[in-house]
């Protein structure tokens, strides 16, 4: 029951931080508005760049992206948390239905994993340049949280087998 105990414990904190994160994000607006609204300009990011005409400089474009960043932190939260609650109710019974439990949990940490990837180091890094920019730049941030929602979805998609401790 230890694996399957950290299993259920990996994604609720999960589920927290991404807690944490809507929070903010929804209370603090303009703080990440203002990193979006960057990144989006490319106003930070090396002189002469010929990739400039990717700039997005319209309001309306900074509030959509980061409105639907935030829609997709919200579904990624929902979704560990709901698969989280699934699987601490399937926790004692067997492996197969516990194996059940765990699909929303992976499709939670799937769309975590698909946001900071696509998102934020494909989009921001790549067609962005976010990694020009000293400022603005959020690939640190980006593959540390892609690194442990990774480790956690290996984790938790492991199959659970009967006897297992």
């Amino acid at each position: 029951m230890t694996i399957r105990l950290t299993k259920v414990a990996l994604i609720f904190a999960v589920a927290f931080y991404y807690f944490l994160v809507v929070f903010n994000n929804v209370t603090t607006y303009d703080t990440n508005y203002q990193f979006v609204k960057h990144v989006l300009m490319m106003d930070a990011i090396f002189p002469g760049n010929r990739g400039l005409w990717r700039a997005l400089n319209s309001p309306l474009w900074h509030n959509t992206f980061y409105l639907s960043v935030i829609a997709w932190e919200t579904a990624t939260m929902l979704s560990c948390a709901w698969g989280g609650i699934g699987m601490a109710k399937a926790f004692r019974r067997p492996a197969s239905e516990f194996n059940q439990a765990k699909r929303l949990a992976i499709l939670g940490l799937t769309l975590g994993l698909l946001m900071w990837l696509v998102a934020f180091l494909s989009v921001g890094g790549e067609w962005f340049l976010m990694w020009e920019s000293k400022t603005w730049n959020g690939q640190e941030a980006a593959v540390r949280m892609f690194t442990v929602t990774g480790i956690c979805l290996l984790l938790i998609a492991q199959p659970d087998v009967e006897g297992q401790t």
